[in-house]
């Protein structure tokens, strides 16, 4: 579960919006409500997600704190209603999403799933040699198990690599990856054909597994 920082001055709202959070099983969720506590907690418990009262110490404090202190964290604005137009000023902070108050839980669940999608990597380092790589998940075709090593083919080159397929696919996004044979781990979205027993990537004929569910 990501960790969660609230920042709002208006105190029934923020524990509001934690009791909502908590409801969900969203149980890492730290309060400020002054921005000097907000800086300092960023600092201990660095965050993946904020949720910032644009108003919070007074007319557009939130986004100026933002662009000060905001590095990786994903930021959720908390607007009133009549404050929408403040927010071609925090374009710079490229917020997932913006709240008006009063908070429904809805929107909140949905900003935060949201900005949970964004924290997920799209790229995977490996070594080559004495060198590190990174390799976009978008580059990356197929993964084909070798014994001990794995050859992942991209668009333009294979690499091959001293793991095993199970290890290298755990940490792999499965909403991208999927293991359709015991020795393949494809890029789903890189298929441009389907059938029984096989898939096509590019020029790549690749076998299918009679238990694997595929969903194109």
């Amino acid at each position: 579960m990501p960790k969660i920082l609230i920042v709002e001055d208006q105190v029934l709202i923020a524990y509001h919006i934690k009791g909502i959070l908590n409801d969900c099983n969203y149980n890492n969720v730290v309060l400020s409500h002054k921005l000097k506590d907000a800086t300092d907690k960023l600092t201990q418990e660095k965050a993946d997600i904020i949720l910032l009262d644009i108003n919070v110490e007074g007319p557009d404090t939130g986004i100026e704190w933002a662009k000060t202190n905001v590095e990786k964290e994903k930021v959720i604005f908390i607007t009133g209603q009549n404050e929408m137009s403040t927010s071609e000023k925090a374009l710079d902070i490229n917020p997932v999403a913006y709240l008006t108050k009063p908070i429904k839980s809805i929107d909140l669940l949905a900003a935060i799933q949201v900005a949970k999608k964004t924290l997920e990597p799209d790229f995977v380092i490996i070594k080559d040699g004495f060198s590190e790589i990174k390799l976009q998940y978008n580059n990356i075709l197929f993964i084909k198990s070798d014994k001990n090593y794995i050859d992942i083919q991209t668009d333009d080159k294979k690499y091959t690599v001293r793991n095993t397929l199970d290890n290298f696919y755990k940490d792999l996004n499965p909403n991208i990856f999927c293991k359709i044979h015991r020795s393949f781990v494809i890029n789903k979205t890189k298929v441009t054909k389907k059938n029984s027993n096989s898939i096509l990537i590019d020029n790549f004929e690749l076998p299918l597994s009679r238990n694997c569910n595929l969903n194109l």
